[in-house]
C-alpha cells in the first residue's frame, strides 16, 4: 500500500487487505457467524485533496487523556503536538504503553451521519496504521484513509474515542464509512 505509485491504488490495496482482515482474521470484530456473509465494508470514494504531507506542531501544552479497556486495562496518551490541515486541526498523540507510538483519532461533522458516531483513526502507528513520513519532521495524513474503530462493529470492544481536540467542524464523506444498521458489512 505504502509503495503503490498512486495514492488512489494504494487506497484500493488498503480496502482490499482491510475488507480481508475482516473477513479472516481470527481477532476481527465482525461476530463469527457473519463472517461467511460479509461482504465488505462500506468506504468513500478516494479524493485525492484529502492527502497531506504535514509537519507535527510540537509547540503544544501537554495534556494526557485515559481509556480503560477491558483487554488493556488503563491506556495512556501524551499529547505531543497537532497537525493543521486545511479542514481542521488535529492533536497528534503518542500511546504511552505497551508499543508506544503515534496516534491520531478524528471526528468530524459526519460523525453519526455517514460515519460512526465516536469518530475514526487516521494514524495509529503502534499497528501499523500510518502511510509513513518522519515523525520528526512530517507525516502523510491521508484523509481517506481514515477508518473505524473495532468498537463500532463489535461492542465489545473499548475503543479510544476522538476527544476534543480531535473534533474538526468540517464534514468528511472520505475513508471507511458507517456500518449499516443491523449489518456489519455491505457497501454503499
Amino acid at each position: 500500500m505504502r509503495a503503490a505509485s498512486d495514492p488512489a491504488a494504494g487506497h484500493d490495496i488498503w480496502k482490499r487487505a482491510r475488507d480481508e482482515l475482516f473477513r479472516r482474521h481470527p481477532a476481527s470484530p465482525i461476530p463469527v457467524e457473519q463472517r461467511a456473509t460479509f461482504d465488505g465494508l462500506a468506504y468513500g470514494e478516494y479524493q485525492p485533496d484529502l492527502r497531506f504531507e504535514v509537519q507535527v506542531d510540537t509547540n503544544v501544552s501537554p495534556e494526557r487523556f485515559e481509556v480503560q479497556t477491558g483487554t488493556d486495562g488503563l491506556v495512556p496518551f501524551q499529547r505531543v503536538g497537532r497537525v493543521h490541515l486545511p479542514v481542521g486541526d488535529l492533536d497528534v498523540w503518542w500511546l504511552d504503553s505497551y508499543g508506544g507510538g503515534l496516534f491520531i483519532p478524528l471526528k468530524d461533522a459526519s460523525a453519526g451521519n455517514i460515519t460512526y458516531g465516536g469518530g475514526r483513526y487516521l494514524l495509529d502507528t503502534v499497528k501499523g496504521a500510518d502511510l509513513g513520513g518522519h515523525p520528526r519532521n512530517y507525516l502523510v495524513v491521508d484523509l481517506n484513509f481514515a477508518y473505524n474503530p473495532s468498537c463500532a462493529y463489535d461492542p465489545m470492544w473499548a475503543c479510544p474515542l476522538a476527544p476534543p481536540g480531535n473534533t474538526i467542524e468540517a464534514k468528511l464523506d472520505a475513508g471507511e464509512l458507517k456500518p449499516s444498521p443491523g449489518k456489519q458489512s455491505g457497501r454503499q
